[in-house]
């Protein structure tokens, strides 16, 4: 019978809290009882660390996306509690106590001491266990081993001092890890071979090359003998770093040990010789292997040629080749392969055929890739037709080109002017289903372009359209490509006005026109299409603009540059940072001061990585005010030291600070000093000298006029006749 329930209003006991919940009741000598979570903590409800499922409708496959955010859950969701429970619950049930310790306290503490002195004994077994716990503060973890150390009649056991290894190394803490032996040997427990193999194995893992040294020559103090499988790994990690000498010193080391070399160790470092370009040393080793255990095979060759290639090594590559045909090795389809593409692209593509033929001759199999970098190599050369004898030869032998051969091949035919052919081989691209792009009919509009043959570009750009290209992105590329090209502006053009007939127009294509022209210096060609643009009813924009302030300082019409500054601002635009420069300048070279300097604060407020002479201008500016012209020389010499030589925008700038904070004195003493220097001439020392004295003047005069509106002097002198213009 179950028992009586108590009367309602009686005083029930409250169940005492201990560690472990159980099916049977935890007693002092047997502490540990099948259960599942800590009952004395206060996260208690095991409820509350399930993952959560919320009630949903039926999953239906064709509703569900994978890009959905709801799909892509994190493993724990978002409370880290629930993530260390999870991970808590694979342990037993007092290290679970203990690393819920850590948890709790966060730190190494009296009061986490006190709670792990409530446990009546630590066992090996269980600091392993802990230690190999991931989600805990790794000062407290090492505390802890330590702490466990110290506790009556207990001892470490290799397991331990493993598992203490690989949690300094998870942690990186992997210079203690590397006192970890000396910790050993000083508790009575001398390191074996197998704790130096963790350790090594560690930092080969990490690509430490100089600690795998370091922890080998730490074996040999202890007097601990590597096996060869322990050899090859320290001399692999070696070699992987970059520190061949070290692993021919532990190879030496090796030899002296009367060890014998397995196939490994010769390989190891045969491909380390080959890495560091000694080949002689490598054959010598080739010569070693095959008197002591065995000849290379066409893997070990294979694998020299790959590290060779890796490094460009192509004469080396050849070496190897030929010493492989002496040893009576044939190569297979890989070797051939890794061969043929590494010559082509070296450019040594007549030894790259050579060598497809004799694979040919022997029946091994070619793969695409073989052909498609003879073909590459071939057109890069100039030989179209080997490259499109090569194609017959592709399809002949059952297989179907990529879209790179195309590509190749059409580029190379283009370059030879056979425009045709190109075109021809761009449908049968079509008709092998490939989905031509950009690169395979930008030769073909470029060769139509230089030929003249507008007709034929614009039949082929109506193709393109059908074929789902935006013509719009299509002909900026184009014209990109064309300017860079030989008189590849006077071509531009010409193809811009035959478009223009079709309205195949529009604002970016205008503005690499002008920016084209302006860099090939023709100025007021870029300023004629700047207002063909307006006229046509299309709206500049602020590329646009900033090409045409350039335009304009270059052929000095500085208010008309201005003009189109103020356009850009009154659009809430920034201009570039060359129409900044340019317009600094050409206000700087026709004396207006004040104005050059407000462009150089408004550049460097609203434009990032501004030039650095304006940032040397506004420091110049505040040297001013100490009035000392040697300190101002201090910083144009610390300009010309910088690479940024100082030109009109300098000067200009300490007309400004002198004018302002200091006398014109120091300012032709700068002067006088740059001109020795030779940044400034004979004659711009004159000009320079000019505008100081007029800036002076009109520094003065502002000055003298903020004087009379203060003391409320201006009616006063307007009842004398006397008139204030400024």
């Amino acid at each position: 019978m179950p028992p009586p329930s108590p009367p309602p209003g009686a005083l029930t006991k409250p169940n005492k809290p201990y560690f472990f919940y159980g099916h049977r009741k935890p007693t002092q000598s047997r502490p540990t009882v099948r259960g599942g979570l800590f009952s004395n903590r206060q996260t208690v409800n095991p409820e509350n660390f399930r993952r959560r499922t919320a009630a949903h409708e039926p999953f239906d496959l064709q509703k569900w996306d994978p890009d959905d955010e709801a799909n892509r859950k994190p493993p724990y969701g978002k409370d880290p509690s629930e993530k260390f429970f999870s991970l808590a619950k694979n342990l037993s049930p007092i290290a679970r106590y203990i690393v819920d310790a850590f948890r709790k306290h966060k730190q190494w503490s009296p009061q986490l001491v006190q709670e792990l002195n409530r446990l009546r004994r630590v066992t090996p077994t269980l600091v392993t266990e802990v230690l190999k716990f991931p989600d805990v503060d790794p000062r407290v973890s090492s505390k802890f081993f330590h702490w466990a150390g110290k506790q009556k009649g207990y001892k470490h056991d290799f397991a331990c001092y493993n598992a203490y290894a690989y949690f300094l190394n998870r942690s990186n803490h992997f210079r203690e890890a590397d006192q970890l032996p000396e910790l050993m040997h000083m508790q009575g427990k001398p390191p074996t071979e197998k704790q130096f193999e963790i350790l090594i194995r560690m930092h080969a893992d990490s690509n430490r090359g100089l600690r795998v040294h370091y922890v080998y020559e730490k074996m040999k103090k202890f007097g601990v003998k590597p096996r060869v499988f322990l050899y090859n790994r320290i001399m692999d990690a070696l070699v992987k770093t970059n520190h061949l000498d070290l692993a021919m010193s532990v190879y030496r080391d090796f030899k002296e040990e009367g060890l014998s070399e397995e196939n490994v160790t010769y390989m190891i470092l045969i491909k380390g010789l080959c890495k560091a370009g000694r080949l002689d040393e490598m054959f010598d080793l080739v010569d070693r292997m095959r008197k002591n255990l065995c000849k290379p095979d066409v893997f070990a060759y294979t694998a020299m040629v790959k590290v060779l290639v890796s490094e460009g090594n192509l004469n080396g590559c050849l070496t190897v080749w030929e010493e492989m045909k002496k040893d009576g090795v044939e190569p297979d389809s890989m070797a051939y392969s890794t061969l043929i593409m590494a010559l082509c692209e070296g450019k040594f593509v007549d030894k790259g055929y050579e060598l497809f033929k004799e694979m040919k001759g022997r029946n091994c199999l070619i793969d695409r890739a073989i052909y498609g970098s003879l073909i590459e190599a071939y057109v890069v050369d100039g030989k179209v037709g080997s490259a499109c004898d090569l194609l017959k030869d592709l399809i002949n032998s059952g297989y179907r080109a990529d879209l790179a051969i195309y590509n190749s091949l059409i580029k190379g035919l283009c370059n030879s002017k056979l425009v045709d052919r190109a075109y021809k081989l761009f449908q049968a691209a079509i008709r092998e289903d490939l989905q031509p792009d950009f690169n395979t009919v930008n030769p073909i509009l470029i060769c139509y372009a230089e030929l003249k043959k507008l007709h034929d570009f614009c039949k082929l750009l109506e193709q393109m359209e059908k074929l789902g290209f935006s013509i719009n992105e299509s002909l900026l590329d184009f014209f990109s490509c064309v300017v860079e090209t030989n008189d590849g502006v006077a071509t531009a053009l010409e193809v811009f006005e035959f478009l223009k007939i079709r309205n195949y127009i529009n604002v970016p294509i205008y503005n690499i026109l002008m920016d084209a022209l302006f860099k090939n210096g023709d100025e007021k060609k870029a300023l004629l299409l700047f207002h063909e643009l307006k006229d046509a009813d299309l709206a500049p924009d602020s590329s646009t603009l900033c090409i045409a302030i350039s335009c304009y300082i270059k052929i000095g019409d500085v208010r008309e540059a201005c003009n189109t500054y103020n356009t850009i601002k009154e659009m809430s635009s920034v201009p570039s940072l060359d129409a900044y420069y340019a317009l600094v300048k050409g206000l700087s070279d026709i004396g207006e001061v004040d104005a050059a300097m407000v462009l150089v604060r408004d550049c460097l407020a609203h434009v990032t990585g501004g030039p650095m002479e304006f940032k040397y201008a506004l420091t110049i500016i505040h040297v001013c005010k100490s009035n000392d012209a040697r300190k101002v020389i201090e910083v144009v010499g610390e300009m010309a030291e910088q690479g940024c030589t100082p030109s009109s925008i300098t000067c200009t700038a300490v007309v400004y600070g002198m004018c302002k904070h200091g006398s014109i004195e120091e300012a032709r003493n700068v002067f006088l000093s740059m001109r020795e220097s030779k940044f400034i001439t004979e004659a711009d020392v004159i000009v320079y000298d000019e505008f100081l004295v007029d800036h002076m003047k009109e520094t003065t005069a502002d000055l003298v006029l903020s004087g009379i509106k203060f003391f409320g002097l201006e009616s006063k002198l307007k009842a004398k006749g006397v008139v204030i213009n400024r």
